[in-house]
């Protein structure tokens, strides 16, 4: 592995562990432009590419680079780009291309305050709605939001997977803190973790349809120079590729693509639980936040109090069956988050009419600390 003998643990920087875990995971072509507070991505992908025979692009501007790199998927090769929301907002139009075109891709957002230019080096999570919302039209999407270094190392090489299986753009969401946090990682040589790879077409006779596709609703993709006829647009299509407005087509054509996230949820969902079985109240956090969060519980324990934690690790599609059995029976709900309130809207929708719903929110460009959340958990006690 580029910068350290096989599966050593080392220490890295969380913009660093994405970029390696990037590379683990099989990416061999990076097109981004330098933006705070998520340039280590681009400054190590530029030189770890070279070393393993890969291609580092430095485009002129945000939307050329989400450009480059479904070019480059389509050219067969698992392809990223990293920014953070001002550069997020500009790469939309073609990340909603590539939902509806089917292009494998992986984007890292390295959330910071906004909006505007908002604040370059500080930390935010502002951006839970624009990630799933953040381009026109229904369109599926994977967002998965890690909260530690490791966890960047590993979710990137899983959403590399998932686009790949899935042939959906997949965004890693996380941070300025975690971006520019250091802790040990353990980074493999790929011979313990999973690897996925898109499934090619093998036969090019005349019945070939490029969005054809079976019971998993996942098109087989063409690889190029292996003698394909194909169309890609960004229209709605039909089965052949090409541009159609047929009510029935265009239907079939939207439930596919979205209905191949809904099916396979059991492989995309991700989420951790802590204490929920027996608590009174429950906190949702996620990213640095959920840091906070395990400390203040811990604490909250030792003054008698009830509390667990749920932490959606994939944002979207939200985890909606594991929330709601875990929600069942709770008194409260604090949300924590580092914006003016996101995600409270998505948990208001699933809980039970007699439970609590609150919202912890900080946006001034610092993190949510313990004793905030550890004090409002006390004031929902206190209430009873």
């Amino acid at each position: 592995m580029p910068d350290s003998a096989p599966s050593e643990t080392v220490s890295l920087q969380g913009n660093h562990a994405c970029a390696l875990g990037a590379l683990a995971a099989g990416c061999r072509f990076f097109a981004g432009y330098p933006i705070t507070p998520s340039s280590e991505i681009a400054e190590r992908m530029s030189v770890e590419l070279p070393r393993v025979d890969g291609v580092f692009i430095q485009m002129e501007d945000e939307i050329a680079s989400m450009g480059a790199i479904l070019g480059a998927s389509m050219g067969g090769m698992k392809a990223m780009t990293a920014t953070s929301g001002p550069g997020f907002s500009l790469k939309q139009e073609n990340l909603g291309y590539a939902a509806g075109a089917e292009i494998p891709c992986v984007i890292a957002n390295v959330m910071r305050g906004g909006p505007s230019t908002g604040l370059p080096t500080r930390p935010a999570q502002a951006d839970v709605m624009q990630a799933r919302w953040g381009t026109h039209g229904d369109h599926p999407i994977v967002v998965i939001t890690p909260d530690s270094v490791p966890e960047i190392y590993m979710q990137t090489i899983r959403a590399f997977n998932l686009s790949e299986q899935l042939r959906v753009p997949v965004v890693m969401l996380y941070d300025e803190a975690l971006g520019h946090l250091i802790e040990q990682v353990r980074v493999s040589d790929g011979g313990d973790i999973e690897i996925a790879n898109r499934k090619w077409a093998a036969d090019p006779g005349p019945e070939f349809s490029p969005y054809a596709a079976g019971e998993d609703l996942i098109p087989e993709m063409v690889r190029p120079g292996d003698g394909f006829r194909t169309h890609t647009t960004g229209l709605t299509h039909a089965e052949n590729g090409f541009p159609t407005q047929d009510p029935d087509v265009v239907e079939q054509y939207m439930h596919r693509i979205l209905d191949k996230l809904e099916i396979h949820k059991g492989l995309i969902e991700s989420y951790e639980t802590i204490d929920t079985n027996d608590a009174d109240y429950l906190v949702v956090a996620f990213g640095i936040t959920a840091r906070a969060a395990r400390r203040a519980i811990k604490q909250a324990h030792e003054q008698g109090i009830r509390v667990g934690m749920f932490r959606p690790i994939t944002l979207w599609p939200f985890p909606v069956e594991a929330f709601e059995s875990i929600i069942d029976g709770k008194r409260g709900v604090l949300v924590a988050e580092m914006n003016a309130g996101q995600l409270i809207t998505e948990i208001e929708r699933y809980r039970p009419a007699e439970c609590r719903i609150e919202g912890l929110n900080r946006i001034d460009g610092e993190t949510i600390t313990p004793r905030q959340i550890l004090n409002r958990i006390q004031e929902l006690a206190d209430r009873e």
